[in-house]
């Protein structure tokens, strides 16, 4: 008999189109002979199936079950393709786990530390992982610019603490441009991560479970035109996502060892993109990505291709290793 699968997508943040997309995708890829697929729409309004037919129909947030004219639908796994809140924060895990649905992601501690970039570094600290010179702030403290600068330098980098897609991030280097870069930012969130500025080549480690083992996929090279690696240079052509990175063998070599440390010491689950930065031939962790893009152009997708893993098999495996 199929399974029955919801494929979640959507979101309650900024990166809600994008998370369509690589829900949209998700759906097409899933092998239709083993999989019963639904396309599962959650915004800050609704929770709705939307059929083949793009009738919509309301999800019993009880039990998370649909009521269709064929009977009661109950699920056996939720496929987790939601970038940002509450897909990528461990609020739907929690939920899930309430209510013993398996789920494509990592479980609820693990999602909602990796998406907050302070606690996630910090964490990772004491393990060695290095990282860049920070400055944490929260909306109603007083912006002491001196005190960042001090700690940070120019140029540096204002981010949302947990936000997605580089939204709410700027690369700041005057001190009279620090305070617009702080606003922005705080239209993303209520926290704040200020980063020094690291100098060096940029990459992105995919980390899956895959056939029940670690994997670490090839890894990719982000070389972009803008300033840094924004929301333009993501999603509207404005980088070059080099697969393999043209990176030395012990540039290679530290950073898959990173990357798998990360992944296991942390005990993720499921899928995972990590973006590292090297200065000389050391690897600088920025952030970890548990829901990451799922399109056919996004950057894990190519790298399990890189790897000899198609997107079906991409995508049924990480059903089997929710199930298992």
């Amino acid at each position: 008999m199929k399974k029955k699968i919801a494929i979640i997508m959507g979101g309650y943040s900024s990166e809600y189109e994008i998370s369509i997309k690589s829900g949209t995708v998700v759906h097409e890829y899933l092998d239709s002979k083993k999989f019963e697929k639904y396309s599962i729409i959650i915004s800050k309004e609704k929770w709705v199936y939307l059929a083949e037919d793009k009738k919509e129909y309301p999800v019993n947030r009880h039990d998370f079950s649909l009521q269709l004219k064929s009977g009661v639908v109950h699920f056996d796994c939720v496929f987790n393709a939601i970038h940002g809140t509450p897909g990528e924060d461990g609020l739907m895990q929690s939920y899930f786990e309430l209510l013993s649905i398996p789920h494509t992601s990592c479980d609820p501690y693990q999602a909602a530390l990796t998406f907050n970039k302070r606690d996630f570094l910090s964490v990772l600290k004491p393990y060695g992982i290095k990282s860049a010179a920070s400055y944490y702030l929260n909306k109603g403290d007083i912006i002491d610019e001196n005190a960042i600068i001090n700690k940070v330098g120019l140029p540096c980098f204002v981010k949302a603490n947990k936000a997605g897609s580089s939204f709410g991030v700027s690369k700041v280097y005057q001190r009279e441009q620090l305070q617009a870069a702080i606003t922005n930012a705080y239209k993303e969130d209520n926290e704040i991560i200020i980063e020094a500025f690291l100098d060096g080549i940029e990459v992105s480690v995919g980390v899956i479970k895959f056939e029940g083992e670690t994997k670490v996929l090839p890894i990719t090279e982000i070389v972009t035109e803008n300033d840094f690696f924004d929301y333009e240079a993501k999603y509207e052509g404005k980088s070059k996502e080099i697969t393999p990175a043209r990176i030395s063998k012990t540039q290679k070599d530290k950073v898959v060892a990173t990357a798998k440390r990360v992944y296991d010491v942390l005990k993720i689950k499921g899928f995972s993109r990590s973006e590292f930065i090297f200065v000389d031939d050391e690897p600088f962790m920025l952030e970890m990505n548990t829901t990451p893009g799922l399109t056919t152009h996004s950057i894990l997708p190519e790298q399990a291709k890189a790897a000899g893993i198609s997107l079906e098999q991409l995508f049924e495996n990480a059903i089997i290793e929710a199930l298992s």
